[in-house]
């Protein structure tokens, strides 16, 4: 498996055989957490529509999923997030159940479904936690 950093707000993943990687195109690119959410994004959505593809006698070799984001603000935070399958050997008639399919992911249904956060610090001196966002 391969994740790409192709842009400062996008990445690729490609089941390239051997061990898992992660490149830039420079050493000066950082892996962000905004590619570290779009990389779990990425291989969840993989490997829903791999598992698929086994059960549906398709061959899933050739998938490769990029994921785009961009920003808003008041909070800064992201706003939209893109995911595009590329797929060449899928048969035009299972596009729109690979779509379905895709959505199954669980990274997916959390973004969708926005889950409860909670942080909490505690210091060495401190007798009790502090709890914010809640």
């Amino acid at each position: 498996m391969k994740i790409s950093l192709i842009a400062e707000d996008a990445i690729r993943l490609e089941p390239i055989p051997g061990p898992m990687t992660i490149e830039a195109a420079s050493a000066n690119q950082l892996y962000s957490p905004f590619h570290m959410l779009a990389s779990g994004l990425a291989f969840c959505t993989y490997s829903v529509l791999a598992s698929w593809a086994s059960n549906a006698k398709l061959n899933a070799d050739d998938i490769a999923v990029e994921v785009r984001w961009a920003f808003v603000e008041d909070p800064h935070r992201l706003g939209n997030i893109d995911t595009k399958i590329d797929w060449p050997s899928l048969p035009p008639q299972r596009q729109n159940a690979a779509c379905r399919v895709a959505e199954l992911c669980a990274i997916h249904a959390t973004l969708s479904h926005s889950p409860t956060l909670k942080t909490t610090v505690t210091a060495a001196s401190a007798q009790a936690p502090v709890a914010a966002g809640v």
